[in-house]
């Protein structure tokens, strides 16, 4: 179904409840009911079937949604504004009205998705995450939880969209501005990841953890960058320009990442670049793998002299190697 038949069926629900629960009087439950039979014809979709309801508005209803809406409207960036590079961060700091109070039952949603997370059934966790937002729309940790969750699962616009949501909620609530920092790294908004990282620095105080600090130098170095080879591009030949990837550098589109850059930062440029390259390659990892960016050649890749020399400098250097582990801080534990 498309959005806009699920929005159909969302509104149906909305009527039909507001006639259960007396919202509507009985002198105006007749022009209700001919309202749901002309959305539903006119729509081409059937109200009383009760998996299109489900696929709809799953557990929860039209009015409970637009509540959650309304406590968040006013206060910045959204899921609208997030896409495949276009996002820019909430740098305005929130005036949120408050996380919506949780429960004992969302409380044990979110554990139980936390132990998926820990098997890495991130499809299990994100319905987990899910019921205990059902029952708590504007739960940062709940919003950041899936978030990370679908940051797993490769849906990095679905986990702006949380992340933008939590820190609105509660701005002080920093693990959703380090899931929203490299949601939007992953998706190839260096810039807005870099302000994301920042307002988590200035929410954290003291200067930050480490774990956000190297995020944002990531995400700094990245849109130096891009700074950088936008002011040379005019300067390039066109054979140079036709070796790249349609999305070089970017991890987005269809193209391969800029593989000079990784060279470059793995060939051993110290000062801690090993750490910094290995994000940027997990960053990229949805380009390399994902349906859409399409399996790399890996043939022609170890035939390549300059990767064949990544390749090799990765495997006899022990330090580069550690690099990987240092990877973990970017994703910081679930709450």
């Amino acid at each position: 179904a498309t959005s806009q038949k699920r929005l159909a069926i969302a509104i149906i629900d909305f009527l039909s409840n507001s006639i259960k629960d007396g919202t509507v009087s009985s002198e105006d439950t007749e022009s209700i009911e001919i309202a749901k039979s002309c959305i539903a014809d006119t729509f081409h979709v059937d109200p009383e079937d009760p998996a299109a309801v489900k696929d709809a508005i799953g557990d929860e209803s039209l009015l409970k949604i637009y509540s959650a809406y309304e406590l968040l409207k006013g206060k910045g960036s959204t899921a609208a504004k997030s896409g495949t590079g276009g996002s820019k961060a909430n740098t305005s700091a929130p005036k949120p009205s408050g996380p919506t109070p949780t429960s004992p039952e969302a409380e044990t949603f979110k554990s139980q998705g936390n132990a998926a997370m820990q098997q890495k059934d991130y499809t299990k966790a994100i319905e987990l995450y899910t019921k205990a937002i059902n029952l708590s729309p504007t739960n940062p940790i709940y919003l950041s939880n899936r978030a990370a969750a679908y940051s797993a699962s490769h849906r990095h616009t679905d986990a702006v969209a949380d992340a933008e949501l939590a820190v609105s909620a509660d701005p002080k609530y920093t693990k959703a501005w380090s899931r929203l920092g490299l949601a939007r790294f992953v998706l190839g908004d260096a810039k807005g990841s870099m302000e994301a990282y920042e307002k988590g620095i200035e929410y954290e105080g003291n200067g930050g953890s480490e774990a956000m600090r190297k995020g944002y130098k990531t995400a700094k170095e990245k849109v130096e960058q891009e700074e950088k080879e936008g002011t040379s591009a005019g300067a390039e030949t066109d054979t140079t320009s036709s070796t790249r990837g349609t999305g070089a550098g970017t991890g987005g589109g269809g193209g391969m990442p800029d593989l000079s850059g990784l060279a470059s930062m793995l060939g051993g440029g110290g000062g801690g670049g090993e750490s910094h390259a290995y994000f940027a390659m997990a960053a990229h990892s949805q380009t390399l793998f994902v349906p859409g960016g399409g399996m790399p050649d890996f043939s022609a890749l170890m035939n390549n002299p300059m990767f064949a020399g990544m390749a090799q400098n990765l495997m006899s250097n022990p330090e580069a190697l550690q690099g990987i582990d240092r990877l973990k801080p970017y994703m910081c534990q679930l709450c």
